[in-house]
């Protein structure tokens, strides 16, 4: 046997199962490394590659902020608080939320947060209360910096399932919910309806239209067509075709405007992801 030592580099020389006993052990260890160990767990078959998505989610959860994944503000469904009970519950019936901010003479005025099953309680009792306010639960602020995994804890501790999300302004940046949070680590749940991720903003399609993200910068779209859609209310094409529209469109719901032609291509509970585009020629 040679007496020469194992010239090998240490991490080399150690299997992936002390190594990853290693990462859990206290010892200093960055992130790279630590996936790296549990994607070698995957390659040998001791751990599924569900399990390694959830993992791996799990892990970006700790360097993500609110403002990565909460839902504009341009496409937030709030109810004002004046409105009749019965026009609130058209609103909550059309949009299939459980939860609703409460505003009052404008969106940055948030007075609560407002469940679907209070409203209905509210509906179904002798008389009814005298004002929504009466229903209202308090709404929790939070900054768009806030850390994804501190905001998780915060969920599960307070047992709310929704936060109002604040600019350093103190406008209504948006909200975010538990849900949200939690398909960072277990993905979202697609259906048979979903079409696939756009690999960009604006897709030219071969019949000549064009799939749109809802996200896409309104001064964008306009670059992109030669359009002139204002972007002093909203900065989004979808927060603009929302408000046009005038309530959470469902997919195929369809508006025209000028030479546009927008038709919702993908939208879900909680927002608009897509609309498909025909471009007329300008008069």
């Amino acid at each position: 046997m040679s007496d020469e030592p194992d010239s090998s580099p240490p991490h080399e020389r150690r299997s992936w199962l002390e190594r990853l006993s290693q990462a859990f052990s206290g010892e200093p260890q960055n992130r790279e490394d630590l996936v790296e160990i549990l994607r070698d767990a995957q390659a040998n078959g001791l751990v599924g590659s569900d399990t390694l998505k959830m993992l791996e989610g799990a892990l970006a959860v700790s360097e993500r902020q609110v403002d990565d994944i909460m839902i504009p503000r341009a496409q937030m469904v709030s109810l004002p608080v004046d409105a009749a009970f019965l026009d609130l519950m058209k609103l909550v019936v059309e949009s299939g939320h459980s939860r609703f901010p409460v505003h009052g003479e404008d969106k940055d005025d948030i007075l609560g947060v407002l469940l679907a099953k209070d409203l209905l309680r509210g509906i179904v009792a002798d008389g009814g209360p005298g004002q929504v306010r009466e229903l209202l639960r308090p709404a929790v602020l939070i900054p768009e910096s806030k850390r994804l995994n501190v905001l998780l804890k915060e969920f599960r501790l307070s047992r709310n399932h929704m936060a109002i999300v604040v600019d350093e302004h103190g406008g209504v940046a948006g909200l975010v919910t538990i849900e949200d949070v939690l398909e960072q680590i277990v993905g979202e749940i697609d259906d048979e309806h979903d079409e696939a991720d756009e690999a960009k903003m604006i897709a030219a399609q071969a019949d000549g239209q064009f799939v749109v993200d809802a996200l896409t910068p309104i001064g964008d779209f306009n670059e992109q067509f030669r359009a002139d859609f204002p972007d002093d209310e909203y900065d989004t094409i979808g927060g603009l075709i929302t408000s046009a529209i005038g309530h959470l469109p469902e997919a195929g719901e369809e508006l025209s405007m000028d030479r546009f032609h927008f038709r919702v291509g993908r939208a879900d509970a909680r927002r608009v992801h897509s609309f498909v585009v025909s471009v007329h020629a300008p008069e």
